[in-house]
């Protein structure tokens, strides 16, 4: 069977990799929808699809992708991005520039990394009618080979793989409804027909399977529309075809109206997490999406905790890296606004604005482990010149910093003295404590 090699781009991006750090999205140099996370060799890898602007390409106002990038991670702070593993223009069956390169998903077998990627099938006479296909590497940065042909028999969307205890691999994917089959050992090939995967709401779209097993239980999760956008769901079964118990939401629909939300749910480290999406860089324009972690608990009976999105996200932030505190914990109930820093280059970030005395901002779990540490930096404006504090835990604790940020519309970098030397792991306040006005775009420490 004949592979595509996709070899000299790989390296030239592996090269260029760049990191991203901790806090919601996660991936701060481009859009990143429906993660889908695996635990490979110790490491988290990410495997979103990209969102990218159409401007002319594909069809106007709607999803524009056009390739995939991979991402990993040891602590689920710091982000690699390994560059791009398949793009558009190197599948032999799809149109070149169909930019329909949509939820992808990867798993581990036999010393090798199975990559499954949905994208329009120009073979196929029906429009728009979707294919899976398989890209196979020896690493889980790639560089992947991109088999010729899709998957016979396969017709759809949002492709899943779980690998059950019996070594046994099923294929999940989504054409409205949801569908299995058993794949062959060699990864590739359906081992029985399709199965339409019954007990599901039958109202409303349902895609973007996602399968795991947990003590005995098999869990099938899915973005389904209830009502006007997508909410994440469960259903709880005995074997990994069902049949299936509907059991309850995973996570509502979108505050701010973001139509889609594509998920995966992964152990690591002996913590459950949360992967899905939200449109934080695009907030006027829901088909740019980004990813986000938050963590996933469950009950004793084994039913899912409702997980509550955040912007704080996950995992313990260095204190000698950029803390975007805009990013926050926990914030007063009046005095402080969230904005971009710059609205016509969204992927700048944010900015905590301090408008009044008292107002407060948190940033939890911060790692101090500085050698030396004497003194904090912060990146900030303000129009008229105010005063913030540091301080520990609470808008009540101890200061371990006060900064004078002097008159001045334009972003400075500023330090001041600790009079305490924070130990080991803290949970940060700044707090305002001028009557006028301070904008902060971050803080750190050294």
């Amino acid at each position: 069977m004949k592979h595509y090699f996709i070899g000299i781009l790989w390296c030239i991006l592996v090269i260029s990799s760049s990191h991203s750090f901790a806090q919601n999205p996660i991936i701060k140099n481009l859009y990143t929808a429906d993660p889908s996370a695996r635990v490979f060799n110790g490491r988290v890898y990410l495997f979103p699809s990209h969102d990218v602007a159409n401007m002319g390409k594909g069809r106007e106002n709607w999803f524009c992708m056009e390739d995939y990038h991979v991402f990993s991670s040891e602590n689920l702070t710091e982000w690699t991005d390994h560059g791009v593993i398949v793009h558009q223009k190197d599948v032999p069956w799809t149109n070149p520039e169909s930019y329909s390169m949509w939820a992808p998903d990867c798993i581990y077998r036999n010393g090798k990394y199975y990559f499954y990627f949905p994208t329009i099938n120009k073979n196929n006479t029906a429009q728009r009618s979707f294919g899976v296909g398989v890209a196979i590497a020896d690493a889980p940065e790639g560089p992947y080979s991109i088999m010729e042909q899709p998957i016979k028999g396969v017709h759809g969307i949002d492709p899943n793989v779980f690998i059950d205890k019996d070594n046994q691999a099923y294929l999940y994917w989504s054409s409205r409804d949801i569908f299995v089959a058993k794949l062959k050992d060699n990864m590739v090939e359906l081992d029985s027909d399709p199965i339409t995967i019954a007990n599901l709401p039958t109202k409303g779209l349902k895609e973007g399977p996602y399968f795991f097993e947990r003590n005995g239980l098999y869990y099938l999760t899915y973005p389904h529309v209830e009502n006007n956008i997508e909410r994440l769901e469960y259903a709880i079964g005995k074997t990994p075809t069902g049949p299936f118990e509907v059991k309850g939401v995973i996570m509502d629909e979108s505050p701010t109206g973001c139509w889609t939300n594509h998920h995966s749910i992964i152990e690591y480290n002996n913590q459950w997490y949360l992967f899905y999406h939200h449109n934080d860089y695009s907030p006027d324009f829901d088909k740019n999406r980004s990813a986000r972690i938050d963590s996933l608990f469950f009950k004793e009976d084994g039913s899912i905790v409702k997980v509550k999105p955040t912007l704080r996200g996950v995992g313990i932030s260095k204190a000698s890296e950029n803390l975007q505190i805009d990013r926050y914990s926990d914030i007063s109930k009046s005095g402080v606004s969230i904005d971009f820093i710059d609205t016509n280059n969204t992927f700048k970030g944010w900015k905590a604005q301090l408008l009044s005395k008292d107002a407060w901002i948190k940033y939890n779990s911060v790692a101090f482990d500085i050698e030396n540490l004497s003194k904090v930096i912060v990146n900030a404006q303000s129009a008229v010149g105010g005063i913030i504090e540091i301080r520990l835990d609470n808008p009540q604790g101890k200061v371990i910093a006060s900064i004078n940020i002097p008159a001045n519309k334009e972003w400075k970098i500023y330090e001041a003295p600790l009079a305490i030397i924070p130990k080991e792991r803290e949970d940060l306040v700044i707090l305002l404590k001028s009557n006028r006005e301070v904008e902060i775009d971050w803080i750190k420490f050294k």
